[in-house]
């Protein structure tokens, strides 16, 4: 499905788009299909959100830069439904953390891909080796409440 909207900006990064009622109503996959957006021919995944009524998508710093974009500009945007499973690579010193724990291993085995994918992102953008090993801690404690944050 094509349509144009313009990049809407609210507060100071957050970022995204309007999704035409019957463009969602086209997809047949509910209010939150996953969708696979695609902007100046740069692609990414995502999935349809309902703020207030309308139904939104969101265009992170890294999607604008990857597509090009900037609040206020009218796009020209792709969409269809994304019916590739969802999955996370897990850096493998998230790997080994959570293998060493079995609670904490099945704790992020159930969560969703959203969720799983917010572990996996804290640990990545670590800049030092000791912030690593920190959100490495502060995730295992997450998943195994009863596990003290180390």
């Amino acid at each position: 499905m094509r349509f144009s909207a313009p990049l809407l900006l609210a507060g100071k990064t957050a970022t995204g788009f309007q999704v035409p009622d019957e463009v969602v109503a086209a997809l047949g996959q509910g209010k939150r299909p996953p969708v696979r957006v695609t902007i100046n021919g740069y692609t990414y995944r995502n999935t349809v959100a309902v703020m207030g009524g309308n139904y939104l998508v969101g265009v992170s710093a890294e999607h604008r830069a990857g597509a090009g974009v900037a609040a206020g500009d009218v796009l020209d945007i792709e969409l269809e439904l994304d019916t590739e499973p969802r999955s996370v690579t897990v850096p493998p010193d998230l790997a080994a953390a959570l293998a060493a724990e079995p609670a904490a291993q099945k704790a992020f085995d159930g969560l969703s891909y959203s969720q799983q994918n917010w572990h996996v992102s804290s640990v990545e953008s670590a800049r030092t080796g000791e912030t690593r090993q920190r959100r490495i801690a502060r995730s295992l404690a997450l998943l195994t409440p009863a596990r003290p944050a180390r």
